[in-house]
């Protein structure tokens, strides 16, 4: 026999060792992360994840876990110290932006959230992913996170839609074709406050959708909790762009943008660790970069209102990030990686190396936990990708437990 079928022979045989490591790490991986009950009954749960040890990261109770046999995290990261104060802070009814900054809409029922019908959060997630309209989804979303918080229905679990509803305007474009302040039609405050709310909507959808998409695996509900006020504080903060644009006398879609975001995040639909990676600790992260510099620009502009609005949504992005960071470090944790390098190896092997673009505000990622050395410049990412073995394995698994399009996972 030939030299090369050797070869051959011998490459096969190290794909399927890899192969097989990649299988038993990922029964520790799901059995850390998948809940010990399922919502539905043992006779609904996926044949996969039943064969599976209960144990790890995930309980049935909707206060998050801290359970002794939670994968240990690495003993130098530290959670963003106000994110347990966000976590168990009262439903946030502050939707107006007033004189002196958000107060409660005059006149507010108690019982909205009854205008949310759906009987799980991982329906009501779907059901604002098929509204349309932006402030009605606001509004829907605000419903939906009053109604779980009051204890009125479980998570459960909802396929969400390949894309979500969008209004007639604005007009989607590919992102060269939106227009550089200096070539728009609407005046620079206006602009920026524009381009603001068609992030924070993307930014509901994104919430949302992370909730939907993964309900299917019953981890611990403290993860579905985050993600659904993470969606609530968002589309609170959509709210006050759609408003002080009409104080302005626009509109949102009174000039195009583009649907890059939702675009990224696509990448990430059967991988629960790109989805972290790619959202929460990448797009959510450019709040704290952008930001500042924001506010300083409207400010110089005259529009202080319209600064303070900004100011105080890059101010609570930090929970937003900090979520992200937490439950991507537990993951890592759970499969005895570095989170650093799993970061960079998601963002380059899911096409997002444009998240890891400078300039940082590293100040306030570091305070959120998401540290310097993971965002390695771009010029490095080529290296870092080749010689990634163990993160590799990492996604395969992931990938492996979470394929795209695979709902049943039977």
């Amino acid at each position: 026999m030939s030299n090369r079928f050797y070869t051959s022979a011998s490459s096969t045989l190290v794909r399927t060792r890899i192969v097989a490591k990649c299988f038993h790490r990922q029964r520790r991986f799901i059995s850390s992360l998948t809940a010990r009950r399922y919502p539905f009954g043992t006779a609904a749960r996926p044949k996969f994840l039943s064969s599976l040890d209960r144990r790890g990261l995930c309980c049935n109770s909707h206060q998050h876990s801290t359970a002794a046999s939670s994968p240990a995290v690495p003993a130098s990261f530290a959670e963003w110290s106000g994110l347990s104060a966000w976590r168990f802070s009262k439903v946030d009814n502050r939707r107006v932006w007033g004189d002196k900054g958000p107060v409660a809409r005059s006149g507010q029922a108690s019982g909205d959230q009854d205008l949310c019908y759906s009987q799980t959060l991982a329906a009501c997630a779907a059901e604002v992913l098929l509204t349309e309209d932006p402030k009605q989804k606001a509004l829907l979303t605000h419903h939906a996170w009053q109604k779980f918080q009051a204890g009125g229905m479980p998570v459960g679990q909802a396929q969400p839609p390949p894309q979500p509803a969008r209004p007639a305007r604005p007009q989607l474009v590919p992102p060269k074709q939106v227009p550089i302040p200096k070539q728009s039609p609407l005046p620079l405050p206006v602009y920026m406050l524009h381009n603001l709310a068609h992030v924070e909507l993307n930014a509901v959808d994104l919430a949302w959708d992370t909730v939907a998409r993964f309900s299917h695996l019953g981890l611990d509900q403290g993860f579905y909790a985050d993600f659904a006020r993470v969606a609530d504080d968002e589309s609170r903060h959509l709210g006050w762009c759609l408003q002080r644009l009409e104080e302005l006398g626009y509109a949102y879609g009174d000039m195009v943008a583009h649907s890059i975001l939702w675009e990224g995040a696509q990448a990430s639909t059967g991988d629960l660790a790109g989805r972290l990676a790619v959202v929460p600790m990448s797009q959510e992260a450019r709040g704290l970069d952008a930001g500042p510099r924001l506010a300083d620009k409207l400010v110089g502009c005259g529009d202080n209102r319209s600064a303070a609005i900004v100011s105080r949504i890059a101010l609570e992005e930090k929970a937003h990030v900090a979520v992200g960071v937490s439950w991507f470090t537990k993951m890592a944790a759970a499969m005895g990686e570095d989170p650093g390098a799993v970061y960079r190896h998601c963002i380059t092997s899911l096409g997002q190396q444009e998240a890891l673009r400078p300039p940082y505000n590293h100040a306030s990622r570091e305070e959120v936990g998401l540290k310097q050395d993971w965002s390695v410049p771009l010029g490095h990412l080529a290296s870092a990708h080749r010689h990634a073995t163990a993160c590799s394995k990492l996604l395969l698994s992931s990938r492996l437990i979470f394929p795209v399009n695979n709902w049943s996972l039977v």
